[in-house]
């Protein structure tokens, strides 16, 4: 059965895939990009889950999932840059005043990797922007070469993923993730 991802309306599933185990953890939700550094922080237990409670009812969803049948299996967060931390960051300039949306993170099922779901979720990523009115859509990758990756923490991807997502090269940051430099790639959805 082919992959089919769709917008992140569905609390439930965004829950399962970035939720943290225990409803009053103050972790995760992949709020850390989403959310200015003072207010993920003062945001803490079961409020966390509520505020993206309310992201999924929302016109725009705040990302994308991906299903294996009835079965969510993929999670990418995208929204527009201007609502995430990169639109205040010193580490990953911005190219030009164009209103770029962000692709920042993939996370897959455990027994579902290798299996082309972040490929997936990056098509998914396009699409959603593109329908949302996005004018570019850009993923800050590792630059990690043929080195493996640490997938411990929030998975950034890699700058040979989103080339093979038709994605290009439009300049370095001085941000690192896992010991590796962060390139800015671009997709021009005009």
């Amino acid at each position: 059965m082919p992959i089919v991802v769709r917008a992140a309306h569905s609390f439930e599933d965004v829950r399962t895939m970035v939720g943290p185990k225990r409803p009053d953890a103050s972790v995760c939700f992949c709020l850390s990009h989403r959310l200015p550094a003072k207010q993920n922080r003062a945001l803490v237990g079961p409020a966390r889950g509520e505020y993206v409670r309310s992201l999924c009812e929302s016109t725009i969803a705040p990302g994308v999932l991906a299903y294996d049948g009835d079965d969510v299996v993929g999670w990418a967060g995208v929204a527009p840059r201007s609502e995430t931390s990169f639109a205040r960051s010193t580490k990953i300039p911005h190219l030009d005043d164009l209103p770029v949306w962000s692709v920042w993170c993939l996370r897959v099922r455990p027994g579902h990797r290798g299996e082309g779901i972040t490929a997936s979720l990056l098509d998914g990523a396009i699409d959603f922007a593109r329908t949302n009115g996005a004018p570019v859509l850009e993923g800050y990758p590792s630059d990690n070469g043929a080195d493996r990756i640490d997938l411990t923490m929030a998975f950034v991807g890699s700058r040979t993923m989103f080339e093979r997502a038709g994605f290009v090269y439009a300049g370095p940051t001085s941000s690192l993730s896992g010991g590796f430099p962060r390139v800015i790639m671009r997709y021009d959805l005009r």
